[in-house]
């Protein structure tokens, strides 16, 4: 096993951050006020008392970028993986379907299926992991009668202090890191290198959330909101709930006219 040291993990988080960031971006300036209003619950909301727009627009903007930084994230976190178990069991990305990535220690072959979170999936999509696992172990004692084969399903982090799932592996958090680094504190000092090129890259993201949130502010002040800046919550109901489609900034159903 090849040593990992911190200023690698630095390194290939660099440029994996500043691509995340870029995607972001683009992801963020293509956010539209009509799709987050059309989410919002606004009886919900008016119960809450929501009463100041830019928190109001803050958090269905966070509602609606929220599902795509995470998926860039834990893409961000399955290339780390993969590049930590290059470096130290030549480890490479697998070609089956549902399996991030495959080493050889010894005389054994691993396949790893590497999620995000321990709670990952339900039982059917369980099921078709191990459906997965099961038709690449096949594949492989055709091609290397002899050699023992095990599955892992690896969680970036969490805990499960039963891992033996009987047909699989379930290594979550700091088993997961030290498996495939050997180092049993690699699940800690990610953390600082992590959040250090993610400061670098911030300032980009931020202009463009803080842009995005005050255009939508003025947008909304202006089709939704009373003279004295109130929230007008019949008419955000209506525009996302009513029987027909409604215009935003009239508020009257489309293709009628008064």
């Amino acid at each position: 096993m090849t040593k990992l040291y911190t200023r690698d993990i630095s390194s290939s988080l660099s440029d994996r951050i500043g691509q995340l960031y870029k995607q972001e971006v683009e992801h963020i300036k293509q956010v539209r006020l009509s799709d987050i209003l059309r989410q919002a619950d606004g009886y919900f909301l008016a119960f809450k008392r929501v009463a100041l727009l830019d928190q109001f627009v803050r958090e269905g903007i966070d509602r609606a970028i929220l599902p795509t930084e995470q998926k860039l994230f834990h893409r961000l976190l399955v290339d780390l993986s993969l590049f930590v178990c290059e470096r130290t069991h030549r480890g490479w990305k697998s070609s089956f379907t549902g399996i991030g990535l495959e080493f050889r220690a010894g005389k054994t072959h691993y396949l790893v299926s590497v999620k995000s979170r321990p709670n990952w999936g339900n039982s059917q999509q369980i099921t078709a992991m191990k459906r997965e696992f099961n038709k690449a172990k096949r594949i492989l004692r055709t091609n290397a009668p002899g050699r023992k084969i095990v599955a892992i399903c690896a969680c970036c982090y969490g805990r499960d202090n039963k891992p033996d799932k009987g047909e699989y592996l379930n290594l979550c958090g700091q088993r997961f890191w030290e498996f495939i680094s050997g180092n049993e504190n690699l699940y800690t000092e990610i953390i600082e290198p992590l959040g250090h090129r993610a400061r670098e890259r911030n300032e980009q993201f931020a202009e463009a959330y803080a842009q995005i949130i005050n255009k939508f502010t003025i947008e909304f002040a202006k089709d939704f909101c009373e003279e004295d800046g109130k929230i007008n919550w019949e008419k955000l109901v209506k525009f996302n709930s009513s029987k027909e489609p409604s215009d935003v900034r009239s508020g009257r159903r489309k293709g009628r006219t008064t």
